[in-house]
């Protein structure tokens, strides 16, 4: 699961969870794989993210040492900027752990790159 997926999960449909954001994540196996890098695509994606929670997503898996805390003024025209958050978005996957609702406590497993969403009957 790439850092980019993970921001934009929620366990919002768990009975019970209101927000259901951002999920916390314990990796248990982190792969980084090198991508080419595409700056239009990044500078068009920044607006669609919650900065803060990729942020401490990248700190939760040790890769935030060169993302500065909060989102930089004029970032689409700071190219050493979009590359690390290229590098952070794209490049860092995680293949398992879990992922965790900050409401519920409920876990969804991450396997093979693939986190499990699936819901109990019980808990819909």
């Amino acid at each position: 699961m790439k850092l980019l997926t993970h921001n934009m999960l929620t366990s919002k449909c768990v009975k019970g969870v209101l927000v259901g954001y951002p999920l916390a994540i314990e990796a248990k196996e982190v792969k980084v794989s090198e991508m080419s890098f595409n700056q239009e695509f990044i500078s068009r994606i920044v607006p669609k993210l919650d900065y803060e929670a990729l942020y401490k997503a990248a700190e939760s898996v040790g890769h935030a040492d060169d993302l500065p805390p909060q989102l930089i003024e004029n970032y689409e025209k700071n190219e050493e900027f979009l590359k690390k958050l290229h590098h952070v978005l794209l490049e860092i996957e995680i293949i398992s752990g879990d992922l965790t609702c900050p409401e519920s406590g409920r876990k969804f497993p991450i396997d093979k790159g693939i986190p499990n969403m699936l819901l109990n009957e019980d808990e819909v």
